[in-house]
C-alpha cells in the first residue's frame, strides 16, 4: 500500500453546516442597520467565489449550485428567522449587539489579510487600504447626517429596496439597511418579512437578484485582472465601515463588560470558523 492511496475523506456534513452558518450571518447582516451583508460575505470567504460564479453562471453550474445551496438556505433563514429578533435586539440593546458583530469581523481579519496577499502585494497596497478605510469612514459618517424621508410603500419601492440589498452584496461595506431607514422603508420591510408578506418579499428578491446578476460579471473580471488591488480596496471598505459602526456613549461598568464579552465571543467564534474554513478550499471553481 503506497502512501498516496491513504486519503482522508472530507467531512461533507461539517462543510455543509459551516456554509449554512455563514449564510445565516450574512443574511442577518443584510437586515441589520449599520452592518453590511457584503462585508460579512467577504469576511467569511464567500464573496469572491460567489461573484465569480454569478459572473459566469454556466461554468460548473451544478457544482457551484450545490456548493452555495447551504449559503443560500442560511441567508434566507437569517433574514426570515431573525428579522424580528434583530429588530428587537437592536431596538433594545444596539451597542451590545453592534459590538458582537464587530467581533465577528475582527476575528476573521487575520484570515482576510492572508487571503489578500495570496498573489503578492506591494507597499502601496497598504497605503491604498488605509486611504479607502478613511474615505469609507468619512462617507458613512456623512450618511448618518442625512435626514430621513418617507417613501411610498408599493411594488416599485420594494423592488428598489431589493436592488439596494443586492448592491450591498456587490459592494461590501454598503449597508442597505441604513439607506432603507433614510427612506422610511426599513421598519415596514422588516415587518413584512417577519409576517411572510409576499407582496414585500417577492419584489425584494427580484430587485436583489437583478442587481447582483447585473454587476457580478464586472466584479469577477476585476478580481481576475486586479486581484491584489481589488482585495485591498475591499479590505479598506471593511475596516472603514467597521470603524463607522462603533457605537458611542457606552458607559457604565456593566455595559462596558457586556460589550467586551460579546466582542470577544464574536471574535472567537469567527476566528475558529476561519481556521476551520482554512482546512478546506475557499474556492469552488478552480
Amino acid at each position: 500500500m503506497t502512501q498516496e492511496t491513504i486519503t482522508r475523506p472530507k467531512p461533507l456534513l461539517a462543510e455543509w453546516i459551516l456554509r449554512l452558518l455563514k449564510g445565516v450571518l450574512v443574511g442577518i447582516g443584510f437586515i441589520t442597520p449599520g452592518l453590511s451583508g457584503g462585508v460579512l460575505a467577504v469576511v467569511f470567504g464567500i464573496y469572491e467565489p460567489l461573484m465569480r460564479w454569478l459572473g459566469n453562471l454556466r461554468k460548473k453550474f451544478f457544482k457551484n449550485l450545490v456548493y452555495f445551496l447551504p449559503v443560500g438556505i442560511g441567508g434566507v433563514l437569517g433574514v426570515l428567522a431573525f428579522s424580528a429578533v434583530v429588530e428587537w435586539a437592536f431596538g433594545h440593546y444596539p451597542a451590545q449587539f453592534t459590538w458582537l458583530f464587530i467581533g465577528f469581523i475582527a476575528g476573521t481579519f487575520p484570515s482576510l489579510i492572508k487571503a489578500s496577499g495570496k498573489q503578492g502585494r506591494k507597499p502601496w497596497h497598504w497605503a491604498l487600504l488605509a486611504a479607502i478605510a478613511i474615505g469609507t469612514l468619512l462617507l458613512m459618517r456623512w450618511l448618518q447626517t442625512i435626514r430621513s424621508v418617507q417613501m411610498a410603500q408599493n411594488f416599485g419601492s420594494w423592488l428598489l429596496s431589493g436592488a439596494m440589498i443586492g448592491l450591498g452584496v456587490v459592494v461590501p461595506g454598503m449597508s442597505p439597511s441604513n439607506f432603507l431607514i433614510y427612506l422610511g422603508l426599513y421598519e415596514p420591510m422588516a415587518s413584512g418579512i417577519s409576517r411572510l408578506d409576499f407582496g414585500v418579499i417577492i419584489p425584494l428578491v427580484l430587485g436583489g437578484l437583478a442587481c447582483v446578476l447585473l454587476f457580478a460579471r464586472l466584479v469577477s473580471w476585476l478580481f481576475k485582472k486586479f486581484y491584489a488591488l481589488m482585495y485591498h480596496i475591499i479590505l479598506g471598505i471593511v475596516v472603514g465601515s467597521t470603524l463607522a459602526i462603533i457605537p458611542s456613549g457606552v458607559r457604565g461598568l456593566g455595559m462596558i463588560a457586556a460589550c467586551a464579552l460579546l466582542f470577544t465571543a464574536g471574535g472567537l467564534v469567527s476566528f475558529l470558523l476561519a481556521k476551520l474554513d482554512e482546512k478546506y478550499s475557499r474556492d469552488t471553481q478552480e
